[in-house]
């Protein structure tokens, strides 16, 4: 890549939550799943694909029965472009990159990545329940949002499979300050 920017750390947040780089013989392919239901999310990772890799994305339905929409590309070098190793992601060690850590809106942009692909928000007013979640099974990559969080001033929470926000004003900030 031509420069480490914040198109770039979200774009690293999107494939270590719902991405996947694959390798093939000669090249290698990135998968992106992402919900049919949310066209504004499909039109924003493909654009950041085709921004930071000069290329135009396929984006295909999975199947008519399932809610999902791949975004794919296929080049050489993707995982050592990203810094991200291909097949599964589940039970590797994932470091933040410094120059991500070292750049508060980029770490706020590598938030906004694996919130939009891992993430959810819940209010509940009956019981006055405030949620800010971040759910995942790799205990670095939680590790990661859970330091990246208290880096930017919020008191989170662990549980086994996920991160959590439930202070009401920190659920709202951290909501607005990622765009979520």
């Amino acid at each position: 890549f031509s420069a480490e920017n914040g198109d770039l750390a979200e774009l690293i947040g999107m494939v270590l939550g719902d991405g996947h780089i694959g390798k093939l013989p000669r090249t290698e392919s990135l998968t992106i799943a992402c919900n049919s239901n949310n066209p504004g999310l499909i039109g924003r990772y493909s654009r950041l694909v085709a921004i930071l890799f000069d290329k135009k994305p396929y984006i295909a339905k999975v199947s008519k029965e399932k809610n999902c929409i791949r975004v794919r590309i296929y080049q050489k070098d993707i995982s050592k472009r990203l810094a991200i190793p291909t097949g599964n992601k589940g039970k590797i060690k994932i470091k933040i990159p410094k120059w991500i850590l070292r750049n508060k809106d980029f770490l706020i942009r590598y938030l906004r990545g694996l919130y939009e692909a891992e993430g959810s928000f819940c209010v509940h007013k009956p019981t006055y329940t405030y949620k800010f979640l971040f759910g995942n099974t790799n205990k670095s990559l939680l590790n990661n949002v859970y330091q990246a969080l208290k880096t930017l001033g919020f008191h989170p929470h662990t549980s086994r499979y996920q991160i959590q926000i439930s202070r009401k004003e920190e659920v709202y900030k951290i909501k607005d300050l990622i765009k979520f």
